[in-house]
């Protein structure tokens, strides 16, 4: 359970990126409001970011999915609701708690490839992917407030 607490926490980074990149809706409901997104309508274009359903910016549900190529990631950041992770491809890495104030990448843990990750309110957190493309598939419920944490001058 202490694993399972403390990976949920580093993957949290990922939401930024979706934020911070114009939303890109792959798949629209059919004619009775199913929506069924095979693996070709999805990334389409390149994207690195798509939202699959509803809106992080906006009241309600949402589902994404974001690619990151290796050695991108993001920097020490929280957000401001619960995050619902699963690593669909790739294996992650991530930092979490007081430690993740600081930027160090040397300082990471790998999240295995299948991993669920639970990240709370207000959990800091950076992570990822080192060496490989890593895909991975974030839930939520809107709005979402994303706050970077100030780092030392080098």
């Amino acid at each position: 359970m202490k694993f399972l607490k403390h990976s949920v926490l580093g993957l949290c980074a990922s939401a930024l990126l979706i934020i911070q990149a114009p939303l890109a809706y792959s798949v629209e409901p059919d004619e009775l409001g199913f929506i069924i997104a095979q693996p070709q309508d999805l990334f389409t274009g390149g994207a690195r970011s798509e939202i699959i359903y509803g809106n992080p910016s906006e009241p309600g549900l949402y589902v994404m999915r974001i690619t990151f190529a290796p050695g991108s990631g993001s920097r020490p950041h929280y957000h401001s609701t619960a995050r619902y992770i699963t690593v669909i491809k790739g294996t992650w890495y991530t930092s979490w708690g007081p430690k993740a104030d600081i930027y160090n990448p040397e300082d990471m843990m790998a999240v295995a490839e299948g991993t669920f990750i639970y990240q709370p309110p207000e959990g800091h957190h950076y992570d990822m992917a080192k060496d490989e493309e890593v895909i991975v598939q974030i839930m939520g419920m809107g709005p979402v407030i994303t706050t970077q944490i100030p780092q030392p001058e080098n």
